[in-house]
């Protein structure tokens, strides 16, 4: 086994960890959110385990997931520089897979954000729009992985 063989398989398995979380994350959301309109012993006591779940979530696979992918893929982008040179950062389909990495780390930090709301009862999101949402990491996977695979270009 070779260094980038290794790399890249830490880097796919911290991407699918990471992903896991993002994907379920809104869905705990939806579940706390639809909890509003429900009688209040029943209410509290799910949106106290909820809210846990959500903040387990979060602290224990989504934010290290996250930076183990990033670490891996910092270091698959140094393999890469050291075979190929640097101009393979220029090519269309390397721009296209990191600015999916870019938006999706930005819905992380906005889902992070959001978990801070919902804690402290400031939340005006329905269940509707996390329903609607859920699939935002997804399309970015479909799109950064097809351009990782095909390496594309012009």
């Amino acid at each position: 086994m070779n260094g980038y063989d290794l790399a890249r398989g830490l880097h796919i398995l911290a991407v699918i960890a990471w992903m896991a979380g993002m994907l379920f994350l809104p869905r705990l959301y939806a579940y706390d959110a639809e909890q509003n309109g429900k009688p209040e012993p029943l209410k509290s006591e799910m949106q106290t385990l909820l809210r846990l779940w959500q903040a387990r979530l979060l602290r224990i696979i989504v934010n290290p997931a996250m930076t183990l992918a990033f670490v891996f893929g910092g270091w698959l982008i140094y393999l890469d520089v050291e075979m190929r040179g640097w101009a393979f950062l220029a090519e269309p389909w390397m721009v296209t897979k990191l600015a999916g990495v870019f938006l999706l780390a930005g819905w992380h930090g906005f889902l992070s954000a959001e978990r801070k709301r919902i804690a402290a009862g400031t939340s005006t999101r329905a269940g509707r729009f996390w329903r609607m949402t859920n699939e935002i990491p997804f399309v970015l996977a479909i799109i950064m992985v097809l351009s990782v695979t095909t390496e594309w270009t012009f």
